[in-house]
């Protein structure tokens, strides 16, 4: 099972990017570097790419700017759902593309446009994204396309990982699950 670790502001520090690189190293298969509210996101990408490159992940990936992810010499990008109309353009650069996806319409459409994966969600009960989807919801999306289909959304459990794949998800993804520990030398 595929597992893609998100970044945010509760779980990263741009300033030791290291300190969560290595903590995660050996537990996820691709990084994102997320930050939605930074306004020093291209320095940090920049730091965030450079030493996520001396790990083995197979994709780093940044957050919906897909020319500063070819610039920085990224493995691709990960579309928001309201930009999915991006991804003929990020393909077009050479990008891996994920997309956020909520519905099964819009999987299909990422799918049809290009797409290399998409993420469904939310699965379970997250902070701030509403009603969660569910399994059956989940296990419909992975049915009708043929692109992976990554769950995202609460999982923090090994349960709800192994329930995922059961409903056909070809991978996890999730912030608060590789979170690092109160012990990490950044949170201090």
């Amino acid at each position: 099972m595929l597992s893609y670790a998100i970044t945010d502001p509760s779980t990263f520090s741009s300033d030791h990017p290291d300190i969560y690189l290595s903590h995660i190293d050996g537990k996820a298969d691709m990084v994102l570097y997320r930050d939605k509210q930074n306004d020093r996101y291209r320095e940090n990408a920049k730091r965030f790419v450079r030493a996520a490159k001396a790990y083995p992940f197979d994709k780093v990936l940044l957050h919906n700017d897909t020319l500063l992810a070819k610039d920085l010499e990224a493995d691709g990008v990960h579309l928001s759902s309201d930009r999915i109309e991006a991804i003929p353009f990020a393909k077009q650069k050479g990008l891996f593309v994920i997309i956020s996806t909520h519905t099964l319409d819009e999987a299909q459409k990422a799918e049809k446009l290009g797409a290399d994966m998409v993420t469904f969600s939310p699965i379970f009960d997250t902070p701030g994204k509403g009603a969660p989807v569910g399994l059956e919801k989940l296990s419909e999306v992975c049915s009708a396309v043929s692109i992976p289909v990554i769950a995202l959304g609460g999982i923090l459990t090994p349960e709800q990982i192994r329930a995922c794949q059961e409903a056909g998800a070809k991978g996890f993804a999730s912030i608060r699950y590789f979170k690092p520990t109160e012990d990490d030398e950044w949170k201090k």
